[in-house]
Formats: structure tokens, C-alpha cells, sequence
């Protein structure tokens, strides 16, 4: 039994320290190494591994040659034809273990040929380096792809906000409260002064010159500016499309459109780490040792087996030795 060894370990590239953006990434499928360890020692042996070194039944015949004792051989009487039988032949042949303290994960690969040996290891780890990088394609895939569905419904929100601005301000043809009303203050506090100037002038006219001919005129002035007075304040508040009924529904219109250009800044920077992140390897398998041809075979160990064997039948002797002599009293 010759075996051949590899060695690799699952690395990831240095990270600063996650922020809420971070974690989110990490939700969408971007692991850490340890993870994608465990992973590929599940990909290693898993059935769909089997599937591609059977591939032109070259791992069945590879176990089955006449060479090989008919103890060890795969299906020596032709009982197990079934792919699950050749599975569980094939856990025994292969091993992965993974060092606790270095994180280095060791493959082995046993056969009777060392070239098969070597070829089968070979072929494993080649697998376990595609099952790492589909892991960091479909995350970066999904990571892209959800930061631009963010980006897209942002972009949409923010649109429709800064529309639903410009219609209610061409259709109240308000362009900013504030400043309307404070521009209609100062007009009303201009038309206040010249109606108490006008009133002093006219209680004047009244109180020295009765018959004054410009006591009507003064008159229908005060009238005029009161009226217009009032006209100006009922435009400012107590009516229904006074600028006071408007402003709470022009302030709520301005507080989307804010919360949505915000949003859609956001997402921005979002979707632009996110494509940052896409570029970079989240994780990659490093060979530390290739798989090595075997020189000689390993397994199985004749001479321990015959120490085994030795000492075991001893062991059993002296048993037996003692319960017969406990036999022979108990007669007696």
C-alpha cells in the first residue's frame, strides 16, 4: 500500500476590523478560512469527488487489479457492484486531517500503485482549490449583486421623492415656505406702518379740519391697507391653501427627498466597497507540500503485524493456560 501526501492551508487575506457593512458581507456568504477548511475537507470526501476520480472507472480499476491480495482488492467475488460499496472503500482510502495549531490541512491518499496514489492526490486537491474559489465567485457574485439591487431601489426612491417635490411645488407654486412667508412678513409689516401713518394722518384731518376734502381719500386708503393687511395674513395662515396649511406638506415632501438622497449615498459607498471587496480573493488554498510519488510502500506493516500477532497469542496462551490450570484444581 503506497500512500502519497500533500499539504495546504486555506488562507484568507488580511481585514481591518468589521464594521456593520462588514458584517452584512459576511452574511452574504463570505466566510472565514476555517470555515472554508471544513469545507473542503467535505468536498474532499464527498460522493461527487468519487464521481470525478471514477471517471472512466479509473478509481475501480485502479483497485481491483490481480496484484492486489483478494483481502484488499475492491468487490474480490463481485458482491458489491453498487456506487454506495465503492464509496465506503473509498473513505478508507483517503483521509483528510487538519493540525489545530497550524491549520495545516494534510490530504492522504492510499492505493497500490504509487503513480495512482500520487494521481488520486493530485486530482483531490485540485478539487479542494475549485470548491474554495466557487465559494468566493458566488459570494462575490451575490455581494454585487445585492449592493446594486440596494443601489437600484435607492436611485428609484430618490427620483420618485425629488418628482413628488416638483409636482406639489409647481402645483401650490411654492418654491420654499420660509422664504415666502418671511418675504410676506416684511410686506406686512410695511403695510402696517403705512396704515397707522394713514390713521394718524386722517384722526389729524378729522379732529382740525373737519370738512377736509381729503378725509375720503384718507379714508378709502386705511380701508384699502386693512383689507390687504388681512388678505396678506390669510394667505400666511388660517386658510386652506394659506402657506401655513402647505409648509407641513412641503416640510414632509423635503424630509423624503433628504432621507432618500441620503439612502442613496449610501448605498453608493456601499456598492462601491462591495465591488472593492469583489475584486480581492476572499480566501485561497496555498499547496505547502505536493502531492509525492511514493518510493516505497508504507502499509501494510508486516513486521508489526507479526509483533502484533506474537504478543496477542501470547497473551491469549497465558489465558488459556490459566483457566485450564483453574480447571484442573476445581477437579481435583
Amino acid at each position: 500500500m503506497y500512500i502519497s501526501e500533500s499539504r495546504f492551508v486555506v488562507r484568507s487575506p488580511d481585514k481591518p476590523a468589521q464594521t456593520g457593512l462588514g458584517v452584512l458581507f459576511k452574511g452574504l456568504g463570505f466566510s472565514n478560512a476555517g470555515d472554508e477548511m471544513a469545507i473542503s475537507r467535505e468536498a474532499v470526501l464527498s460522493r461527487d469527488a468519487l464521481r470525478a476520480l471514477e471517471k472512466n472507472h479509473a478509481f475501480s480499476q485502479a483497485f481491483q487489479r490481480d496484484n492486489i491480495s483478494i483481502f484488499n482488492r475492491f468487490n474480490p467475488f463481485g458482491f458489491a457492484k453498487s456506487f454506495e460499496d465503492l464509496y465506503q472503500y473509498y473513505l478508507g482510502k483517503v483521509d483528510l486531517e487538519q493540525n489545530s495549531s497550524t491549520s495545516v490541512a494534510i490530504l492522504k491518499t492510499k492505493a497500490y500503485n504509487p503513480k495512482d496514489a500520487q494521481t488520486f492526490n493530485a486530482q483531490l486537491l485540485s478539487m479542494a482549490e475549485d470548491t474554495v474559489n466557487k465559494l468566493n465567485v458566488r459570494g462575490r457574485q451575490d455581494l454585487v449583486r445585492y449592493s446594486e439591487s440596494e443601489y437600484d431601489s435607492a436611485k428609484d426612491y430618490a427620483r420618485k421623492s425629488a418628482l413628488s417635490l416638483s409636482q406639489y411645488r409647481n402645483q401650490k407654486q411654492i418654491l420654499d415656505p420660509e422664504a415666502q412667508a418671511s418675504a410676506q412678513l416684511q410686506m406686512i409689516s410695511k403695510l402696517q406702518d403705512e396704515l397707522i401713518s394713514s390713521q394718524s394722518e386722517l384722526r389729524l384731518l378729522q379732529n382740525l379740519t373737519p370738512q377736509n376734502p381729503k378725509i375720503p381719500i384718507l379714508q378709502q386708503k386705511t380701508d384699502g391697507l386693512s383689507g390687504e393687511i388681512q388678505a396678506q395674513l390669510a394667505a400666511l395662515a388660517g386658510g386652506r391653501n394659506s402657506l401655513a396649511t402647505n409648509s407641513a406638506q412641503y416640510q414632509r415632501l423635503i424630509l423624503e427627498s433628504q432621507f432618500a438622497d441620503k439612502q442613496l449615498a449610501a448605498s453608493m459607498a456601499a456598492l462601491e466597497q462591495a465591488r472593492n471587496e469583489a475584486r480581492r480573493q476572499q480566501a485561497y488554498v496555498e499547496r505547502i507540500v505536493q502531492p509525492n510519488l511514493p518510493d516505497y510502500p508504507e502499509e501494510p506493516r508486516r513486521l508489526r503485524g507479526i509483533l502484533t500477532t506474537f504478543i496477542l497469542g501470547l497473551v491469549a496462551w497465558g489465558i488459556a493456560r490459566m483457566l485450564l490450570a483453574g480447571l484442573m484444581e476445581h477437579k481435583e
